[in-house]
């Protein structure tokens, strides 16, 4: 199906979707698409709109990663893009008529040859940046396409990924020991200086631990000081030097301070869906790919993000 994906016609799509992903499998959407059922589910509510919006779209894919979980789940996990000529409208996003690249985190948990869950973030912010329409608090990091693995190995992964699962299970165990402020999480005792970081189109891509914490450590601790990874629910993985972390959801935290994505200091508990991967070079984390749910979080504050896009058309 994965292949298939890469370059087929709607009416392709949807049989292979279909005949890979189980009538019955749990698959979890981000926002605004939820939660369906099977393959079917899968296509009408999300595949077949972005098919009509991008007649001629592919799924690239620059990373692939499969391994057994801590639950003893088999996994297969993949970052890319949708690209295509943008066409007709999505989820009210306007087209271009040019090219443009949806950005996807998906992952895949596999049972007898056939997907029996998914959980899958589309990262629509980005994708209304390239359309023009941006009805959120400006990211602090830059914007941008984001890149493969310098390395080219994404799809060629070899190795248990023994290592490099102990390196990023060292550095999440920080998430909690560590002192709140600038030295949470000890970050050069885990990350390369010379890391990248490259999140979703709400907060952009960052440089070296020093754009980390301005960008994106800094604010997101000041809002949210008491966040709370939910990892015994979620399912970590790797394969040679890479890491890959899915859970729905994969963090919880009460917005008490001010200073992220512009967001005023609610009291009010989050979730959030966080899709990651890394990928560890030597005894260090050398970049990071991260999808965020941004729409659910505004959605959970009451606010309609795309209703907010739409004013702006």
């Amino acid at each position: 199906m994965l292949e298939a994906l890469g370059d087929c016609s709607a009416r392709e799509m949807r049989g292979a979707v279909e005949a890979a992903v189980a009538p019955d499998a749990v698959v979890h959407l981000s926002h605004p698409f939820g939660d369906v059922i099977g393959g079917a589910g899968l296509v009408e509510a999300a595949l077949a709109p972005l098919w009509a919006a991008m007649p001629d779209v592919e799924r690239r894919v620059d990373i692939s990663v499969r391994g057994i979980c801590g639950h003893g789940q088999d996994w297969i996990g993949q970052a890319g893009h949708y690209q295509g000529r943008f066409a007709a409208p999505f989820l009210g996003i306007r087209p271009t008529g040019r090219l443009a690249a949806l950005r996807y985190h998906e992952f895949f948990r596999i049972e007898d040859g056939r997907a029996v869950e998914v959980q899958a973030i589309w990262d629509l912010p980005d994708l209304m940046a390239q359309a023009g329409l941006w009805p959120m608090g400006p990211p602090l990091g830059a914007r941008g396409r984001v890149p493969a693995p310098p390395t080219q190995d994404g799809l060629r992964i070899e190795g248990d990924g023994a290592a490099a699962l102990a390196v990023v299970e060292d550095m999440l165990a920080h998430l909690h020991l560590s002192p709140q402020g600038e030295e949470a999480m000890r970050l050069p005792d885990f990350w390369h200086p010379r890391c990248s970081w490259y999140g979703p189109g709400g907060i952009g891509n960052l440089r070296g631990i020093r754009g980390f914490r301005d960008h994106h450590q800094i604010p997101f601790l000041s809002a949210m000081p008491d966040r709370a990874a939910l990892m015994e629910q979620g399912h970590l993985f790797a394969q040679g030097n890479y890491v890959a972390f899915t859970a729905w959801p994969g963090m919880r935290m009460t917005l008490t301070g001010d200073g992220w994505l512009g967001i005023a200091p609610a009291g009010q508990t989050l979730t959030m869906r966080s899709l990651d991967f890394w990928r560890v070079e030597g005894a260090l984390i050398r970049e990071n790919w991260v999808t965020v749910d941004l729409l659910d979080i505004w959605a959970q504050l009451g606010v309609d993000v795309l209703a907010r896009m739409r004013q702006l058309l």
